[in-house]
Parts: C-alpha cells; structure tokens; sequence
C-alpha cells in the first residue's frame, strides 16, 4: 500500500472515536498491552512526561516539547486529535513521522492488528511509542487521548504526571461529576512519580490528594504556587507576562505567542512543571524562555485562538465543550467589533444545548457539519440555535460557510470559527 491506501485502511478497518465515537471507545486496556507486547514494549525505552486534563493538555505538551527541544533533546511529541494530517500526532523535534515509516509500521502488523481487532486509537499508540523507540528519543511528552486510568497512552512509567484541569466533556465515559472526571483522570498518577495539578477546584482537590497519597506521591497545585500576570500584548501575536512563585518575582516578561486569555491558565501549569524537572534535565531560565516563546516556530502549533487573517480579523479556536466555549465567549466580549460572524459545527456526541446557551445573541451564525461522520447536521444545530434565539443561516459545508462568513465581513468585523476540532480543522 501506498500512504493514501494505509490511511485509508487505518480510517476504515479501525474503529476511530474522533469519526464514530462511542461505538469505538474500549474500557480496558487489555489490547493496548497486547499491542506493545507485541512492540517488545517500546514505551520502555524512553523518558516521559504524561500530561491529561479536561482543557488545554494540547497547549501545554506542546509548550514543554519545545522547552526540551531548546535544551537539546530529542524530544517526540503524542497528541491526539490532528487537524490536517494524521503525522500530527506523532513528532520528533517539531517534524511530523515520515509518510513511510506509517506505511511500512501498518505493512508490517496489519494482519496482526486485524486480529486483535484494535482501535484506530490504540494503533495510533503503538505507532508513536515504536517510532520513538526506534529513533532513540531522549523524552516524550505524551498526551493523554480520553480521561486518564483507562487510556492507551496510560501504559508509560514517566518522569512527571500533569493533570491541568476538570471540567464536563466525554461524562458518557468518565461520569457526570467532576468527581468521577477526575477520578479517570487521576488514574495516570504512578507509585513514587510525582504529579502536577493546573487547577484546584474544591470537588476535585480531595481526589487527587488521596490519589497521590495511595500512590506515595508527591503533588503540587500549580495555582497555589505560581501566577503569570499579563503585562503586555504585542502587537497581535504575543502575550507576555510576569511570572511569580511563592509570590515572589520568578521570572519576568516572558513571552509567549500562543493568544487566548485561557493560555494564561495553562502557562501557570506548564511553569510549575518545569519547575520540578528544571534540575534533572538543567532546564535554565534561558531554555525556557526560549521554548516558552518558540512553541509554534518548534511545534507547529495549531487551531489555538489562530488569527488566519487580519482583514477581516478571522480566528479560529478549537474549544468544543462547556469550559472551551466559556473562555471563547468571554475573549470576544473583551473584543472590539462592528459585527460578529460565527462559523459554527459541533459534533453530535457533546452538550450542544448547553454550548449554545453560551453563545451571543448578537452574532451572525454560519452553520455547518464537519466532513465525518460524527458531526452534527447542520439543520438540527441551527434548530437547536434558533431555539435560544441565536440566528443565522445553514450551509453545506464548512468551507462553504467560512467563504461565506469571510465575504459578508466588512472592515472592522470579526470572523471566528469553531464548535469543534473538525470544523477548525477544515480552515486552517
């Protein structure tokens, strides 16, 4: 098969949760362990970091990638989902894996993989872990796929466990109380590793705490101990900030060119995280001002408030759930505008009424449904958004509604496209 075909068969023969959703989805990890077996156990060979969480795990891997990446290691990178291309996930220094090596890790296990009968997630897994493993990496930063104790990527041993927040997304699979959330989610906290927590929140605080406990090890709330203070914005394309520790000056005016207020959030994690492995790895201020300012030059970064274009100023973001949503909506009442045009598609597995109840009545809705399976008919949402007295029209394609949006813009509106990763991921 040529790179066209396997992707084909990975797409088709493997149950994927991001097209189909909850019919793909396994509660166990019996054929993850089954899979690296198989492998001779890859994950084993190198270093980790683990990083799960309701919002901004993305972010923050890839803001710790490329600190690593500027301190000399060869540093892979796991996320899941891709945007435009599967190689997304899996990066060595900032660099996609080679179309080849995908063709020929399928060539060799698909009548295998056939037989065990794996999730195209669960693949995606054994792909990364084996072609870390054969590259000889230093590190990985791995991102947690779905909650925490039952995901694939729950098999590695790593040197830090990250958990940046808890909010409501996937309760079908990990339950309908932040409680419950971040009990899957706590399930990465290994015997004797020690783990950082983004965010207290008084539901959640307790679970990790007696998690970290029954496991002997040591936690930190990256809230109680760090504060990055925005001092200045750039032009458009950089916030900086002040950041404290223990409320003292820890490092000052550092820059970083992801946008979104929410980013600020995730910066705290990320900082108290290399807090606790600047020394082992001799991470100095200069490394992590530098990767901290070059995680999209080093990463490739996207679909995080990404300016597209400046006239009309056109944005997308990928933030599809209740807390995703909350932070977009109160970005762009922060913002200057004559008019709002709103590119929205959602997938058909999520808390729709509840999104839409957030959304401003004074905007223009272009709505829309993702090219997969998973999306949600783009009459049935603008029903629903019509039902909250939000207004617009429905188009039949994603791409068909940003043109649409980008034309009816005049010089001082806004575009902004999102609802899900699939309809960011058809614009950007």
């Amino acid at each position: 098969m040529n790179y066209t075909d396997t992707l084909d068969w990975m797409f088709n023969k493997l149950p994927m949760y991001q097209r189909i959703g909850a019919a793909a989805y396994k509660a166990d990890l019996n054929n993850t362990i089954q899979l690296l077996n198989l492998l001779d156990n890859p994950q084993n060979n190198f270093k980790s970091v683990h990083v799960a969480g309701t919002n901004g795990k993305g972010s923050v891997s890839h803001m710790l990638a490329s600190v690593f990446q500027e301190a000399g290691f060869k540093t892979g990178l796991y996320t899941s989902p891709h945007l435009r291309d599967f190689r997304e996930r899996i990066r060595i220094n900032g660099e996609m894996i080679p179309e080849e090596n995908v063709v020929q890790f399928i060539d060799t296990y698909k009548e295998k993989f056939e037989a065990m009968e794996l999730s195209f997630f669960e693949m995606t897994v054994g792909m990364a872990f084996d072609y870390f493993s054969k590259e000889k990496i230093d590190i990985a930063i791995v991102e947690v796929g779905m909650g925490g104790r039952l995901d694939s990527t729950n098999l590695i041993t790593p040197e830090l466990s990250v958990i940046t927040n808890i909010d409501f997304d996937h309760m079908k699979f990990l339950g309908d109380t932040r409680a419950k959330i971040a009990y899957e989610k706590a399930g990465i906290i290994k015997p004797g590793i020690p783990v950082v927590i983004g965010e207290t929140h008084p539901e959640t605080e307790q679970v990790f705490i007696d998690k970290a406990k029954e496991c002997n090890s040591f936690i930190c709330f990256a809230d109680q101990i760090f504060d990055c203070d925005k001092i200045h914005i750039e032009s458009n394309y950089v916030q900086q900030f002040d950041v404290w520790k223990n409320s003292e000056l820890y490092m000052e005016a550092l820059e970083l060119p992801l946008l979104g207020n929410y980013q600020q959030k995730n910066l705290t994690t990320v900082m108290c995280a290399l807090d606790l492995l600047r020394s082992k790895f001799n991470l100095t201020d200069d490394i992590i001002r530098d990767g901290i300012g070059r995680v999209i030059r080093n990463t490739h970064l996207m679909g995080r408030w990404q300016i597209l274009n400046n006239d009309p100023l056109t944005i997308a973001d990928t933030g599809h759930n209740v807390a995703g949503i909350k932070e977009v909506v109160l970005q762009l009442a922060e913002m200057n505008y004559e008019r709002l045009h709103f590119v929205l598609g959602m997938v058909n597995d999520k808390d729709v009424d509840s999104v839409l109840q957030l959304l401003p009545h004074g905007a223009e809705y272009y709505f829309c449904k993702a090219d997969i399976p998973r999306g949600l008919d783009a009459n049935i949402l603008a029903q629903k958004a019509f039902d909250m007295g939000l207004r617009g029209q429905v188009y039949e394609s994603v791409s068909h509604a940003f043109r649409s949006a980008v034309n009816n813009a005049h010089f001082g509106d806004i575009v902004f496209v999102g609802g899900s990763n699939f309809t960011v991921a058809e614009v950007v």
